[in-house]
């Protein structure tokens, strides 16, 4: 049986919303598994930690707060058992 690779829905995102820097980020998994998911700046230092828990198959939401950070380009890195998925977003504040 094949594998569907784990999905995220908003997942290159522009926050452009000037009230408030906070974004709802979908993904969802399509067995159970460890779950990362991380934001780092373009020079890959990694800037938050989102998910970083063990997760069954299902559909899961995930506040990302980024007011604390500058407008630019940054990588989100989803990590599900032995998938890794790599995006970018773009914040403009």
């Amino acid at each position: 049986m094949e594998r569907s690779p784990p999905l995220i829905n908003n997942w290159t995102a522009v926050l452009t919303h000037h009230c408030s820097d906070i974004t709802n980020l979908k993904y969802q998994i399509p067995q159970n598994g460890f779950v990362t998911l991380k934001v780092y700046d373009i020079l890959g230092k990694e800037v938050a930690t989102l998910v970083n828990v063990e997760k069954t198959s299902g559909r899961y939401e995930v506040n990302f707060n980024a007011s604390s950070l500058a407008s630019g380009v940054y990588l989100y890195r989803l990590n599900v058992n032995d998938y890794v998925n790599v995006k970018k977003m773009l914040l403009l504040k």
